[in-house]
C-alpha cells in the first residue's frame, strides 16, 4: 500500500462465523503479552422465545453475530487527544501508532478510545495497540488478520477505496456510532445486525474491552 493514503479494514459479517483465526494470528505473529489482543472478536446477541399459553415455545427472533474488531485509525482519534505527551499520533499510512520513547503509561488513551484498541503492557511499561502491520504494508503484504481469516471476511487497504467497494457504514451495535470518531472501517452488516447504541442485543467481549450493554427484548 502506497504511503500517505489513509488505511482502513473491511468486515464482512455475513461471513465472519467467531472462529477468532484473525484473533489467534494477530497475537501469535505480535507475540502478545498475556492479556493482551489487538484484534478481539466480540459477539452480539439478542431476541428471544415466545411462548404459547399451551406452554410451547415456537416463535422466536433470536440472533446471533459476530464483530471482529481491531484500531479503526480513526480521522478523529480520541486516543490521541486523550495522550498528554503526543505519544499517540497517526503515521504516513494514517494509521495511529504509539512511540515508546514518549509513552509514559498513564492510560488516558485507554480510557477515551471506544473501541478499547490501546492496551497497556505490564512487561513494557507503555501502551502497546494495532499497527495496521506497517511493517508488512511496506513489502506490499496485508495484515496478518487479513491474511488469516479463512472466510475471507477481512480485507485492507485505503479506505476510500474499501468505501468504493463495499460502501460507508460503519456504526452496527456493539459498535459506537461513526460521528464520534470517524472511524476506517466500512462493514457488510449481518441480516440480523443492530444499529449502533440502540440495539435490542447484549455484547459478550474479550478481556481488556470496554463492555456495553443493552437489554434483551
Amino acid at each position: 500500500m502506497e504511503k500517505n493514503r489513509q488505511f482502513g479494514f473491511y468486515l464482512d459479517q455475513t461471513r465472519c462465523v467467531g472462529c477468532r483465526t484473525c484473533q489467534l494470528a494477530c497475537k501469535d505473529y505480535k507475540q502478545s503479552s498475556i492479556g493482551i489482543s489487538f484484534r478481539r472478536v466480540v459477539e452480539y446477541e439478542g431476541g428471544k422465545w415466545f411462548q404459547k399459553q399451551s406452554g410451547a415455545f415456537e416463535q422466536t427472533n433470536v440472533f446471533t453475530y459476530y464483530t471482529s474488531l481491531s484500531c479503526n485509525h480513526c480521522d478523529d482519534p480520541a486516543c490521541t487527544k486523550a495522550c498528554p505527551t503526543g505519544a499517540m499520533h497517526k503515521d504516513s499510512y494514517g494509521i495511529v501508532s504509539v512511540d515508546a520513547d514518549k509513552c509514559i503509561g498513564c492510560k488516558s488513551c485507554a480510557m477515551a478510545c471506544p473501541y478499547g484498541a490501546p492496551q497497556f503492557d505490564e512487561e513494557s511499561g507503555h501502551m502497546t495497540k494495532c499497527n495496521g502491520c506497517s511493517e508488512r504494508l511496506d513489502e506490499g503484504l496485508d495484515p496478518i488478520c487479513v491474511e488469516a481469516c479463512p472466510f475471507r471476511a477481512l480485507e485492507a487497504g485505503p479506505i476510500k477505496e474499501l468505501r468504493e467497494k463495499h460502501g460507508h457504514i460503519a456504526g452496527v451495535a456493539p459498535l459506537p456510532e461513526y460521528e464520534k470518531t470517524r472511524p476506517n472501517l466500512c462493514i457488510k452488516p449481518e441480516k440480523n445486525a443492530q444499529p449502533s447504541e440502540n440495539g435490542s442485543g447484549k455484547a459478550h467481549l474479550p478481556q481488556n474491552y470496554q463492555e456495553v450493554t443493552y437489554d434483551i427484548i
